[in-house]
């Protein structure tokens, strides 16, 4: 996979409304992107508050979007539109059982002019709790003179 791999300046945006209240995460990193006949993969390594890193891997398929983390924290999220998937999350507090709704997906390669970018609307329940709604945008941009 590392024949094609390229450079990339990654941004990861979470937007969260839970009860009216709403939380914003973003993680800017530099990555790599892969670009097969079926599907494009994207990997970067996150530090975490205390310094800790995990890996992360999405993978973006016609029909699916996978999540794997991996580190003080794992999870391997999926999303297929109109379905209902299920995983587990692991981190150094326990592991928190979570059932994911998605709603919609719309994926936009990247190229060497435009950025690519990844949207999914989802709600998500964590352990049976009422569900929360959530907005993920991936924003990917090829770095010039990247091999």
């Amino acid at each position: 996979m590392n024949d094609n791999a390229k450079q990339v300046a990654i941004e990861l945006r979470t937007a969260i409304a839970d009860n009216g209240e709403m939380e914003y995460n973003t993680v800017r990193q530099m990555g790599r992107y892969y670009q097969q006949e079926k599907m494009d993969v994207l990997t970067f390594n996150e530090t975490m508050d205390d310094g800790s890193q995990v890996s992360n891997m999405i993978t973006i398929y016609n029909d699916k979007v996978s999540i794997k983390r991996k580190g003080p924290v794992a999870m391997h999220q999926q999303f297929r539109q109109y379905r209902s998937t299920e995983n587990v999350y692991q981190h150094p507090h326990g592991n928190i059982h979570m059932e994911t709704y998605t709603k919609r997906m719309n994926y936009q390669r990247p190229s060497l002019q435009e950025a690519g970018q990844l949207t999914i609307d989802y709600t998500v329940k964590l352990n049976g709790q009422e569900e929360r709604t959530h907005q993920l945008t991936l924003n990917v941009r090829n770095k010039e003179g990247s091999e």
